[in-house]
């Protein structure tokens, strides 16, 4: 019996939301095709119904990764007490952001892996990086050129950086201080804007 394009596309779309959270915990080696197709409930041998390659699965899981993390900044109000920058700032240094690396920003996530990857995978890591360097000028509320380019680009490589530093570290105080510090610091720089 055969299976209905409908449920191909639904079986499809759980590979990839699968995936993208695995490349993010665990980074492109982390992925095994055999585990995957096991975990999401299908044959290894139906992997290939979906993808031409594993190449083609991972290029599809970063592209999700990168999406679902664009979609959670766009969700972010733009009106509240709180700026829109301070409420990103801290989010992401947050210890559930750093906890979950799984749910989290694939920009810090997958910084070691996008540069060795296809040129898909780089391309869609560009694209973000580029997003987000946007997003962030714009929340800065800075007007013009070079200095708010400066700016958001520090800020987004301050806000990965500590993430992965935070992450990496084998002592929880230092991890807090880590995030913290760095909250603290990229607040102040928007307010002496």
């Amino acid at each position: 019996m055969g299976t209905s394009q409908a449920e191909k596309d639904r079986n499809h779309d759980r590979i990839i939301g699968i995936a993208a959270r695995k490349v993010r915990e665990k980074g492109f080696e982390g992925v095994g095709v055999a585990d995957l197709m096991k975990e999401v409930g299908l044959t290894h041998g139906g992997f290939y119904r979906h993808f031409g390659s594993r190449d083609d699965l991972i290029g599809e899981a970063v592209e999700r990764a990168l999406d679902d993390g664009a979609r959670r900044v766009a969700d972010t109000p733009l009106t509240s007490r709180k700026s829109p920058f301070r409420r990103i700032v801290d989010r992401y240094l947050s210890t559930t952001h750093r906890d979950s690396p799984g749910n989290g920003c694939a920009v810090t996530a997958l910084s070691n892996d996008a540069w060795r990857g296809e040129p898909r995978v780089r391309a869609a890591y560009t694209r973000q990086v580029r997003l987000y360097l946007d997003l962030l000028g714009e929340m800065m509320d800075q007007k013009g050129g070079r200095a708010t380019r400066r700016c958001s680009v520090l800020a987004l490589s301050a806000l990965a950086g500590a993430v992965a530093m935070a992450r990496a570290v084998d002592d929880e105080d230092l991890s807090l201080e880590i995030l913290r510090s760095t909250a603290d610091a990229l607040k102040s720089l928007v307010e002496q804007s």
